[in-house]
């Protein structure tokens, strides 16, 4: 009989820390959430690496606050290659980031002020 009640005793558990992450996973990929999320503004930066071909840059970046994301050092997908053209290396910018099914990619780049 204890084992039983250790059982449902652990299931309770189980859900009750199931439940919240649910939540928080099916708001984080709803469609209206995310864009309202996305309602952003320009991040400052810094180039470390342009791959013009690719239209990759790898950027050196503060908080992405609409994103809740941190500060770090990534690779960003350019939503059109000529975004990329006019930056290099080690050039300060202040950028515009989106979640577009998975991939961030930067929509707006330009000189930092």
């Amino acid at each position: 009989m204890n084992t039983i009640k250790q059982i449902l005793a652990i299931s309770a558990v189980a859900v009750g820390i199931a439940l919240p992450m649910s939540s928080f996973a099916q708001a984080s990929m709803e469609p209206g959430k995310t864009e309202a999320a996305q309602s952003a503004s320009l991040t400052d930066g810094e180039i470390k690496k342009v791959d013009l071909d690719n239209g990759k840059v790898t950027i050196k970046h503060g908080e992405i606050k609409h994103m809740d994301m941190p500060g770090m050092t990534m690779v960003f997908t350019a939503k059109d290659k000529s975004l990329l053209s006019n930056v290099k290396h080690g050039d300060k910018v202040k950028f515009m980031v989106v979640n577009e099914g998975g991939k961030m990619v930067v929509t707006d780049i330009q000189p930092a002020q």
